[in-house]
């Protein structure tokens, strides 16, 4: 069997600002919610797809923002987007979907938890990870654990990853740490870019393997100049380093209770067509086949 893991906080930014703006009969803005419900009403009748969790941001804080002050929050979110949060939780657990909502913790721990729990069981034959969060890049090994954008229709498995940033998924917390990621809110260490970063982790893999000797580098890919002036920053910055690396690495020990069985879909309940209707759209439950 395959497991596919949603990453529902990136499908709700999505289809918020990918779908057409949809009122409620009560006024509410639902579009974003009713978009994702679609999509994942069209995954679950895909051939194959049979386990599916979906974990959501209930709040967009988390643990992190206690580690620094500049991690991503819910500032300049529009509104009509958080209001749906909870109402996108609700509709996708009424479609008989696993949901995770987390307040501690973030989405993307939930589905690295997830990975680490159902991996190794015999029956698993991969774990599709529905995002193209580069942070759930770190999670992918082989062909077995897999990214899928599915707006894109691109998968990456560990070669992809290792093409796309140069280095292997366990070093992904790293070059995030060096690069930064301004949609977490980190800035990454001057002068590290996406080139120079991937090369000497492709050697190094990990910060405490970065001397702060540019001599005891040896890469042909950076010049002794610009190796001098990286190593610098980073002997200037390597506490920073290490915080944001902490940031960007993902917790595996959120409590989820489900069980491998739990995530099988056993179709629809009847509250989702009470739902459907509140949100206006009665077309929603007349394309579903599957229901408890």
């Amino acid at each position: 069997m395959k497991i596919h893991l949603l990453d529902g906080t990136y499908e709700l930014f999505r289809n918020h600002f990918g779908a057409p703006p949809k009122q409620a009969p009560d006024g509410r803005q639902v579009g974003a919610t009713l978009g994702l419900v679609r999509s994942l009403l069209m995954l679950l009748t895909t051939p194959g797809v049979t386990h599916v969790a979906c974990a959501f941001d209930h709040v967009i804080e988390s643990f992190r923002n206690d580690l620094f002050a500049g991690y991503k929050t819910g500032a300049g979110v529009d509104p009509d987007l958080l209001a749906q949060f909870p109402l996108a939780e609700e509709a996708v657990s009424a479609l008989g979907v696993v949901v995770w909502p987390m307040v501690e913790f973030e989405a993307d721990d939930a589905l690295a938890t997830a990975v680490k729990r159902f991996k190794n069981h015999q029956a698993v034959e991969q774990i599709v990870i529905c995002s193209p969060d580069k942070d759930l890049a770190q999670l992918v090994s082989g062909k077995r654990i897999v990214c899928w954008d599915r707006r894109r229709e691109i998968i990456l498995d560990e070669a992809g990853v290792r093409e796309k940033f140069g280095v292997k998924p366990p070093s992904i917390p790293d070059w995030l740490a060096l690069v930064g990621d301004a949609a977490d809110g980190y800035p990454g260490i001057p002068g590290w870019g996406a080139k120079s970063t991937a090369a000497v982790l492709s050697r190094f893999e990990h910060l405490e393997a970065i001397s702060n000797e540019a001599s005891q580098w040896r890469l042909k890919t950076i010049s002794p100049g610009r190796a001098v002036s990286l190593a610098e920053s980073l002997a200037h910055r390597r506490e920073e380093a290490m915080l944001y690396r902490k940031l960007a690495t993902l917790r595996t020990d959120v409590p989820l209770q489900e069980k491998l069985s739990d995530l099988k879909w056993h179709g629809a309940h009847d509250r989702l067509k009470t739902i459907c209707h509140e949100l206006g759209d009665e077309r929603i439950p007349a394309r579903i086949s599957r229901w408890r």
